[in-house]
């Protein structure tokens, strides 16, 4: 089986040796997202939910390009600095998922690259 890794447009240019979606078996893994559009990045001094509202926004946009759409996501892993914003991220998550509940890990982290408050990686199925 072939491996595709893609950068899909409308999202900021890899800021390292990764693509931002690899897929493979008819399964798109979506590498951590950052709060970085294709603007650029949020300053760090953001809001949470300004932060937050990006990096779902990310990998809406990594899944999509990948062929599959949000309510195909198998699973999700979010990192926050901070588990006092974890109930705004929820509420946030809750906005952009709808009634699908993927899987899901959160993870209390020391500071994350640049300064920012969350990051979230995804696994979807493509169709």
């Amino acid at each position: 089986m072939m491996v595709e890794c893609a950068n899909p447009s409308g999202m900021a240019k890899p800021g390292g040796h990764y693509s931002h979606v690899v897929v493979h078996g008819g399964v798109a893994y979506v590498s951590g997202q950052l709060p970085i559009g294709p603007e650029g990045p949020l300053p760090p001094s953001a809001t949470f939910e300004q932060q937050a509202r990006q990096v779902l926004a990310n990998v809406r946009a990594a899944v999509e390009g990948a062929g599959s759409n949000l309510s195909r996501v198998l699973k999700c892993s979010v990192y926050v600095t901070d588990v006092a914003d974890w109930p705004e991220f929820n509420r946030l998550y809750a906005e952009a998922f709808g009634d699908h509940k993927p899987a899901r890990a959160v993870v209390p982290v020391s500071p994350l690259h640049y300064g920012y408050r969350v990051e979230m990686d995804a696994i979807a199925a493509i169709d």
